[in-house]
């Protein structure tokens, strides 16, 4: 799937941050130890994810989840990372919807315990689509389920996110709103591409990515929509499964407020993504999974919405996460993992199915 080895994520010492957790958790509840501290297999390269036990006579919960901002020193995937806007977004999500959103417990937004803020979530049990191998790869639980089975799970998945755009209101996510000005889709777009330039500051750019940005240009929606809260990383794989149906709705940190099709483009898009490197390994994948016309008649028939410019919310995607894979591999020649090839384009792991999206001959 790739040549190069999976990046690190990150460069602290999980014995180190386990004490350090004891001590902050004895403060916070009085007699209780975490035990049981440990980092899952699946850790992202951006905030990390702790498990750990409290052990006390009656704690809040025992089982907990821990999000910490991501180690300045480990050439960070994004800019920042604000937790206490993680965390009121998770909290919004929970009471106006009423979706499995896991249930917060502590804010921390001094970095001196740990080294960075962070938040304490229960931990919800279930399990998740993989990244590592990809869920569209045989050998997973949700490749092996059926036909039916699958098509249980992608609508449920698209109604939770349904519920969620029509659950918020839009007033109350305005703390989302990208910084500048003009319409929330167009602060988006601009925040997407202050973060390709801090990301190619220093470095060489690419020339695919910015063809990219003009084509969005040209496919520019004539109605861009009202703008709601977009859960940001919209796709299975952050979504705890209980069986078929979602038990816990995670990674809020790229939460927006967007039009509707922002989100539904990136569901879209990120499983074209797992697809194409499936096809391209010479495995089948599951081409009959959330496919495009099947999450957005799904939608339309949750919401009373039905998805428009599909083309350019696909494309966005797809140019968005272009900029999230330049940064992790220039992350991995940061820490001399890879070196910068002659072309950076290539360090973009899905480049060619970007550059068809440009031209106009990728498959809807």
């Amino acid at each position: 799937m790739a040549t190069a080895p999976r990046p690190r994520t990150s460069t602290r010492d999980p014995e180190e941050v386990a004490r350090r957790l004891t001590s902050w958790l004895a403060v916070r509840l009085p007699g209780a130890e975490a035990v049981n501290v440990s980092v899952p297999e699946s850790n992202g390269m951006s905030s990390e994810t702790l498990l750990f036990d409290i052990e006390h006579p009656e704690p809040p919960v025992r089982a907990c989840a821990l999000r910490l901002a991501a180690d300045p020193s480990a050439y960070t995937i994004f800019p920042e990372y604000d937790m206490p806007r993680q965390y009121r977004t998770m909290r919004l999500a929970a009471e106006r919807t009423g979706l499995p959103v896991p249930r917060v417990l502590w804010l921390e937004e001094d970095p001196g315990p740990l080294g960075a803020p962070f938040f304490v979530m229960e931990r919800v049990e279930g399990r998740v689509p993989p990244d590592v191998m990809p869920y569209t790869y045989e050998g997973n639980w949700l490749h092996s389920a059926t036909d039916a089975e699958r098509a249980r799970l992608q609508d449920a998945t698209v109604g939770l996110i349904a519920r969620l755009h029509d659950g918020v209101p839009a007033s109350e996510a305005e703390f989302l709103a990208a910084p500048g000005q003009g319409s929330a889709l167009r602060r988006h777009v601009e925040a997407q591409r202050a973060y390709y330039a801090w990301v190619v500051d220093g470095l060489p750019p690419s020339p695919l990515i910015e063809s990219a940005f003009d084509r969005l240009a040209e496919l520019w929606p004539a109605d861009e929509g009202e703008p709601v809260l977009n859960w940001g990383d919209a796709r299975i794989g952050n979504i705890i499964y209980d069986g078929f149906e979602p038990a816990a709705v995670l990674d809020w940190e790229m939460a927006a407020l967007a039009p509707r099709e922002v989100d539904l483009g990136w569901t879209v898009y990120l499983h074209r993504f797992f697809q194409d490197l499936t096809e391209n390994f010479g495995q089948a994948g599951l081409p009959g999974f959330l496919r495009r016309a099947d999450i957005e008649r799904r939608y339309a028939q949750l919401t009373g919405h039905t998805p428009r410019d599909m083309d350019f919310h696909t494309l966005y995607a797809a140019l968005r996460h272009a900029i999230v894979m330049l940064r992790v591999a220039y992350r991995q020649v940061y820490f001399k993992e890879v070196a910068v090839p002659d072309d950076p384009d290539t360090l973009i792991l899905h480049h060619a199915s970007l550059r068809a999206m440009v031209q106009g001959s990728y498959g809807s």
